[in-house]
């Protein structure tokens, strides 16, 4: 059965349109307030928007388009919600918590202590069901909570960061659970993490200011993304403009030079973008000439440890939408260079290491 849903909700500049398959699994990035949780919150019913309808399959989530004013109460509409923090019932033990599920539905206390038994082995923590949320670590306590949620049998499962109250060895151990449980079921996740995308979903949909602004494959988005958050989440710096013959051409009128990809053709003029990594981008204090560059003045604005290297973080006015870009060098040659934040110097990337395609 498939999942979808329209809904607008202005006094949060909100306005959406989704549809899932059966069986897959989308996630949701953008920035802190894009609206990513208020959709989840929409579709658990938690929020009700002003306008707009949602279904899964025949089952109506919500219709309030039309003089209809249909809204079905969260625990029927076979949804599952879970929130960053595990939010377990503290007075039941970890087994009851998992049972609560399949009990509110009419199963028989034995029938539902089996669901949750066979829901607790598939998380690895069935050597938890005699203890109390209490006793539990954090990484503990959010894998019962997964199995907590598929006991109910949700058609619709919705992570909101599942990870992000995890620590660093907790995190790994949740998203291989995830990974297993996931496999043939609808859900939506939302995540900051671009590994969450990559392990966990088929489909990934950008939202940036309460709307929809890049959507596609996991692999297609992320290696080669036509929005700025999505080229910051896959450590890529990306500048917007025109398509010319040999790369595009920036806001202010310069040529930004590039490879283009070779199965595809563009019109000239054509919406396009230039990505590149920040490994490919040398700084020099003044211009520089030779085999076929780019080469543009920024303005350091911040210089942060990056692995074993320094990353340049600068403006580049005129170079696109957005006009923060990034470049890795190593801590020697930023002392031997005297970087520091405010400096004007220039940044300069081999036109053979920028892929050029259409925005």
């Amino acid at each position: 059965m498939t999942f979808e849903l329209t809904a607008s909700l202005p006094s949060r500049n909100f306005e959406m349109s989704l549809r899932l398959s059966d069986g897959e699994t989308v996630a949701i990035l953008g920035p802190n307030g894009a609206g990513k949780s208020t959709l989840l919150a929409m579709i658990a019913g938690l929020l009700r928007p002003d306008s707009g309808w949602a279904r899964i399959g025949d089952r109506q989530l919500f219709n309030l388009d039309g003089g209809t004013h249909r809204w079905s109460a969260p625990h029927v509409r076979g949804t599952a919600l879970l929130a960053q923090e595990a939010l377990l019932f503290p007075h039941l033990t970890v087994l009851d918590n998992v049972a609560f599920g399949p009990r509110s539905k009419g199963a028989s206390k034995p029938a539902a202590r089996e669901t949750a038994r066979l829901w607790l082995t598939e998380v690895d923590a069935l050597h938890l069901e005699s203890r109390k949320p209490a006793e539990l670590s954090g990484g503990q306590a959010q894998r019962v909570a997964v199995a907590r949620a598929l006991a109910a049998d949700p058609e619709l499962l919705l992570l909101d960061e599942p990870m992000s109250a995890l620590d660093i060895h907790a995190a790994p151990l949740l998203r291989r659970v995830l990974k297993r449980v996931l496999a043939g079921r609808k859900a939506i996740i939302i995540t900051h993490d671009v590994l969450d995308a990559y392990m966990l979903a088929d489909r990934v949909i950008v939202m940036e200011n309460g709307r929809i602004s890049e959507q596609g494959h996991t692999r297609q988005v992320l290696e080669r993304p036509r929005s700025h958050f999505a080229a910051g989440l896959a450590g890529l710096n990306l500048v917007s403009g025109s398509i010319t013959g040999q790369g595009i051409t920036t806001p202010d009128g310069r040529l930004f030079a590039g490879q283009h990809d070779p199965e595809w053709s563009p019109a000239p003029g054509q919406a396009g973008v230039a990505a590149f990594p920040p490994s490919a981008v040398s700084v020099f204090l003044g211009d520089v000439h030779g085999s076929p560059r780019n080469s543009f003045p920024v303005t350091i604005r911040d210089l942060e440890p990056h692995g074993d290297q320094i990353r340049v973080k600068a403006t580049a006015p005129g170079l696109g939408e957005r006009s923060t870009l990034s470049a890795d060098i190593t801590p020697a040659a930023s002392a031997d260079l005297g970087l520091a934040p405010g400096m004007d110097v220039r940044f300069v990337v081999k036109s053979a290491l920028v892929s050029i395609y259409p925005a």
